[in-house]
């Protein structure tokens, strides 16, 4: 039986570990803390975009501090989160939860034309056609959702799409207790 040389095995065992560190790292489920943190939380809303997509009501900073706990929704008509996660936003507005939109790095004719086929859940938008805005609310990419309380304070951010267990966890009981005042 022939021997390998041991610096033909090392690269193969290095592989190995590497390959089993990145497969548990897949596979481990997400710690509490581990969310991207956000230093806005307890702050009130950042400044919104003068612009609302064509055919809706502009989101303002009164709608925001209107007495009412509101989600806002940072999405783009390019974004293939933001088409998987919109019939939860339809969902939330039909149940009567205060979704706005902020339409971010779009082209304003792609966002009203995907509003207008596929439903809006909106009751009032901002453009964001640079991400200007989107900067200011420490916004990543598409998706990302705040909800905010009746004064206009920051509860809670959420990144990515509003589906799946993540969205269940974290998210919905989030949502509920700003419901709730908790």
């Amino acid at each position: 039986m022939a021997k390998l040389p041991l610096l033909s095995v090392i690269p193969l065992v290095a592989f190995a570990g590497i390959a089993g560190l990145f497969l548990g790292g897949m596979y481990l489920k997400d710690r509490p803390g581990n969310e991207l943190p956000s230093t806005l939380i307890g702050q009130q809303a950042p400044v919104l975009s003068g612009e609302a997509i064509t055919g809706t009501d502009l989101l303002t900073a009164a709608d925001l501090a209107a007495g009412e706990v509101t989600v806002v929704n940072f999405w783009a008509s390019w974004c293939p989160p933001c088409k998987v996660e919109h019939p939860v936003l339809l969902q939330m507005a039909a149940d009567g939860v205060r979704v706005a939109g902020v339409n971010f790095r779009d082209e304003a004719a792609a966002a009203a034309e995907y509003l207008a086929k596929e439903g809006n859940p909106f009751f009032a938008t901002g453009f964001d056609p640079r991400g200007r805005v989107s900067i200011d609310w420490g916004v990543t990419a598409p998706p990302e959702t705040f909800i905010i309380d009746g004064d206009g304070t920051i509860l809670f951010r959420f990144a990515g799409p509003l589906v799946g267990t993540d969205y269940e966890d974290r998210f919905v009981p989030a949502l509920e207790a700003a419901l709730n005042g908790e």
